[in-house]
């Protein structure tokens, strides 16, 4: 697992595409920060957090779309399922090393902590909280991503196809909203990512919300590798 990290940690950092996410992401937190904390001259940043939020939303498929997509298409697929390495090895590797990568630009932006901590009190439950959540629906969004990418060698296809899920997975959510009925409302908010954060931002850390990123994450990658066994034998 730590070779196919260690390969796929070097390939966002010798092509652009690790740097382009960083930019992405930073560019837009930096926007946020600016617009509703420095010029609204608040200690808030609950917005900037709901922000970040949506914004995984864009940038993430640009860091998984190529996971095992560029294997695919530069037929090194068949070089890895040869190798000595499983298949589980082989999609923690590729995992963590975009998760690393998003981990690394989220590092960045607790900057805006300690700006707004020099000029005003921070509520420090309620940040660790939204972090540790947008950490957990990183690794939701990030395992996701990788398994769409498991299923074309079209880079492409894989982007947007990423981008239609949590785009479907938004749409739960207004519709937990809209919808009154109770039993639809308990199916939607089993399946929602985001009416779970709402606790977090509160600043109350919740085993059994954090539990389930990890676990939709888990399955996600259960998938994936699934997938790479498939290849394997046929």
């Amino acid at each position: 697992m730590s070779a196919i990290l260690k390969r796929d940690l070097r390939a966002y950092f010798t092509s652009p595409l690790g740097y382009v996410f960083i930019a992405a992401y930073i560019i837009v937190m930096n926007g946020t920060f600016y617009l509703f904390n420095i010029a609204s001259s608040t200690n808030s940043i609950k917005t900037v957090f709901s922000v970040m939020l949506y914004t995984l939303v864009i940038i993430v498929p640009i860091l998984t779309m190529r996971t095992l997509s560029e294997d695919y298409k530069q037929r090194t697929d068949q070089l890895l399922l040869t190798s000595p390495v499983k298949p589980l090895g082989i999609v923690f590797g590729k995992f963590f090393a975009a998760y690393l990568v998003f981990v690394f630009s989220l590092a960045l932006t607790l900057i805006y902590v300690i700006i707004i901590s020099a000029f005003g009190k921070v509520n420090i439950p309620s940040v660790i909280g939204n972090y540790v959540a947008i950490l957990g629906i990183a690794a939701v969004y990030i395992s996701i991503g990788v398994f769409i990418s498991s299923l074309t060698e079209n880079q492409l296809i894989a982007n947007i196809s990423t981008i239609g899920v949590f785009a479907l997975l938004l749409i739960l959510d207004l519709l937990y909203n809209l919808i009154k009925v109770g039993w639809i409302r308990v199916v939607l908010y089993w399946l929602s990512i985001y009416r779970r954060y709402n606790t977090f931002i509160l600043g109350v850390f919740s085993v059994a919300d954090f539990v389930y990123y990890l676990s939709v994450a888990g399955i996600f990658i259960f998938m994936t590798v699934r997938m790479l066994e498939k290849k394997r034998w046929s």
